[in-house]
């Protein structure tokens, strides 16, 4: 069976709470909005992958994790993304960049690469990692009707600091109301 999985840093439930606030701003914008349940920042996205890989990915993620400390992140923007696009695929929420959570990637990336050879979507080199995650994706030929005057500014600043103690392995199950994310394996960072 083949899994489609990714490694991602989970948001706890006050700053997932206060997210899905900021999404009813914009609710005349046409695009699909994150479930609050899934709001998460990815670190790698490995693709579709078999029972024996996910395991292997699960082991390498406890490995990885055992090496790093806690640290904090503080998302700060909501704006439309990729930064420059027009029109833009995405509302997001923008992070600081963090030495450790470039870190924590780089090194993800290239346990994996060094482990996995299948595992084709992983790139390498985080270094400039921005961290960011989706709020809406934006139907563009939708955005595109509205007139440039009419469309709503999305640009705000926030600010938003949670712990990052651990790294989940997650299944994307995709069903018809939107994909289901799984966790198959939390790995704790060393205390």
């Amino acid at each position: 069976m083949r899994h489609r999985v990714f490694i991602a840093v989970n948001l706890p439930e006050d700053v997932k709470r206060k997210l899905s606030d900021y999404q009813s701003k914009w609710q005349e914008l046409p695009g699909k909005w994150t479930k609050k349940e899934n709001l998460h920042l990815t670190l790698v996205f490995l693709g579709y992958l078999i029972d024996e890989e996910v395991a292997e990915v699960c082991k390498i993620a406890k490995g990885v994790a055992v090496k790093h400390s806690p640290f904090s992140i503080t998302l700060n923007k909501v704006c439309y993304g990729p930064p420059g696009k027009m029109p833009p695929r995405m509302i997001w929420v923008q992070g600081e960049k963090s030495k450790e959570l470039a870190n924590l990637k780089d090194d993800l990336e290239n346990s994996l690469m060094e482990d996995i050879r299948s595992a084709l979507s992983v790139k390498g080199g985080g270094r400039d990692f921005s961290p960011h995650l989706t709020l809406a994706r934006i139907r563009q030929w939708e955005f595109r009707r509205i007139e440039p005057e009419d469309r709503p500014e999305v640009d705000e600043n926030i600010s938003l600091s949670f712990n990052v103690n651990s790294i989940e392995v997650m299944e994307s199950v995709l069903k018809k109301g939107g994909p289901e994310y799984i966790v198959l394996e939390s790995a704790e960072f060393k205390s």
